[in-house]
């Protein structure tokens, strides 16, 4: 059986704030849990006028606050940018409050430009991903008490840590360390097989894992018809368009077509990054998510949905749990 969760980095949407984005990730949330998902993650990036969840340890607190059943976690927070330390003692934190609730999803870019990583890091040159192995290691031995330093709250957890990845570097760790792995397919499909493969042939099983257990992102933006489904994902369309001019904004309103703001290349370059989304009706996005979990052998299914109307966006992950009966 196949797990459905959710992704969420709390959208600003044009006409809205972080306030609002905030409460809705929690609507969203009890929504989700309501339904059945597996899991609600909340993604860390930075300097984005469109994502309200950079301090991605603390609207998890908020979001597992307002839930009872459902595990929250990171999808992910970017080790790079964090003492080990603090990221042990921030989900210990987590995990006393909200006791075996809470994933640890780790992944090793800064979820930002490179200047803004230096400001994260209080005007040091930082790490540029190349040690998160050691870092890895660093976390996990304060959280099994293994450091002269202790993190506490933290030491003595069994927080599940997740290695998540757009490309091969984390399935190889992941597999070597026999840790679940999760991929960021929504944004980096050109790499998803390929990196599946070499986790699956590489995986060597652990104190924490027997077995391989991938989970995929995916855009899954699901409506009542295709048409409809279509317009919606024109928002996600054209916050693309506006990280590659350089012009990021908040998550812009659907539009009936693209045709007049998109030029030819940027519409290649869009298809080359989103080109595995799922987008449609009810039945099409049956269809497309049944061939997208038989092709990458997925465990678990996180969908993304970048909808600029939150009833929508509701609605979409609704079509999603009803049609993989999550909420039986």
């Amino acid at each position: 059986m196949v797990n459905y969760s959710v992704l969420d980095v709390s959208p600003i949407v044009v006409g809205g704030t972080p306030a609002d984005s905030l409460r809705n990730s929690l609507d969203l949330a009890r929504h989700a849990e309501k339904w059945g998902y597996t899991r609600f993650w909340l993604a860390e990036h930075h300097n984005s006028p469109s994502i309200a969840s950079s301090a991605t340890s603390v609207v998890i607190g908020h979001v597992a606050a307002g839930t009872s059943t459902i595990r929250v976690g990171s999808g992910g927070i970017m080790l790079p940018n964090h003492a080990p330390l603090v990221i042990a003692e921030q989900f210990g934190t987590l995990e006393a409050l909200y006791p075996g609730r809470i994933d640890l999803g780790l992944g090793r870019a800064p979820g930002t430009d490179q200047r803004t990583a230096f400001a994260l890091r209080g005007g040091r040159q930082g790490s540029d991903g190349h040690d998160f192995p050691e870092q890895l290691e660093e976390l996990r031995a304060y959280l099994a008490g293994t450091m002269p330093v202790r993190a506490i709250p933290g030491e003595g957890t069994s927080i599940p840590i997740w290695l998540l990845g757009s490309s091969d570097f984390s399935a190889r760790l992941a597999a070597r360390l026999g840790l679940p792995f999760g991929f960021a397919g929504h944004f980096s499909p050109q790499h998803l097989l390929p990196a599946l493969e070499i986790y699956h042939r590489n995986f060597q099983p652990s104190k924490v894992l027997a077995e391989p257990y991938t989970l995929v992102a995916v855009n899954v933006i699901a409506a009542d018809t295709d048409e409809e489904a279509r317009r919606l994902a024109t928002s996600g369309q054209q916050l693309f368009l506006g990280f590659i001019r350089n012009n990021p904004g908040p998550l812009p309103a659907p539009v009936d077509s693209m045709d007049h703001l998109w030029s030819e290349q940027e519409k290649a370059a869009l298809q080359q990054t989103f080109g595995s989304s799922i987008i449609g009706g009810p039945d099409t996005v049956k269809e497309k998510l049944q061939r997208f979990v038989q092709e990458t052998r997925a465990n678990e299914v996180m969908a993304v949905a970048h909808i600029y109307d939150h009833q929508a966006r509701l609605r979409s992950y609704e079509i999603v749990a009803e049609l993989n009966g999550l909420n039986r």
